[in-house]
């Protein structure tokens, strides 16, 4: 099965490949950075690194045939002594405190004549710290995580004088039906002395009106 077994073929044979990721190793070690085109740069990119880490290997081994065998691997892979040397010997020290990620590529945009995407790869400098990461998601949530905190907070003393107010609210309807019974009585005895006033003049009328009638006859 093929699993995991992804190469960057680039349309040619096996030994035309390994010869271009070769040139293009030289160029990279002496100039640092070369343009070339998209693929060829994702294709030199896992080939150079395992190159600096056989550097970084024999940077750190104390027995000399370590590094001797070391170096040995990289010249039948780079095919150039002096570029091996130039990494082994001046460049190694860049490399040797970061854990990988020694390339960074570079997008440039098509060539004019095949349209074909070209990219710039380079050697990263060992002061260099990388890109930062983005903390802006962090503090949307920790707004987020304040605000319901906030919202929280507002809430539990509202929901501690709600009971209050639920007690207040009867208290002050009795009392305002006290007062209301209070002053409705009043008015009570007065209409009931209207209305007993008014019989008692209809009644006086209505004798004085059988007497006339009698008086007549």
């Amino acid at each position: 099965m093929r699993h995991s077994n992804r190469k960057h073929k680039l349309g040619v044979s096996s030994p035309h490949r390994s010869a271009m990721m070769g040139n293009l190793a030289v160029a990279l070690i002496t100039h640092g950075r070369i343009e070339t085109t998209l693929a060829k740069a994702r294709a030199l990119r896992p080939f150079i690194e395992k190159i600096i880490t056989l550097a970084k290997k024999a940077e750190k081994a104390n027995d000399a045939a370590r590094k001797l065998h070391f170096r040995r691997l990289a010249i039948a892979r780079v095919r150039d002594k002096q570029a091996v040397a130039q990494l082994f010997d001046e460049r190694v020290s860049e490399f040797v405190d970061r854990p990988g990620g020694y390339t960074r590529i570079y997008k440039i945009g098509q060539r004019i004549g095949d349209a074909a995407e070209m990219a710039l790869i380079e050697l990263i400098d060992g002061n260099d710290e990388g890109y930062g990461k983005p903390k802006k998601k962090a503090a949307k949530k920790a707004t987020k995580k304040t605000a319901k905190t906030a919202d929280a907070e507002e809430a539990a003393p509202a929901a501690e004088e709600a009971p209050k107010a639920e007690v207040a609210e009867p208290e002050a309807a009795a009392a305002a039906g006290e007062t209301a019974a209070t002053e409705a009585a009043p008015v009570a005895e007065e209409a009931t002395t209207a209305a007993e006033t008014a019989a008692d003049s209809d009644d006086s009328d209505k004798t004085g009106d059988s007497e006339t009638e009698k008086k007549d006859a």
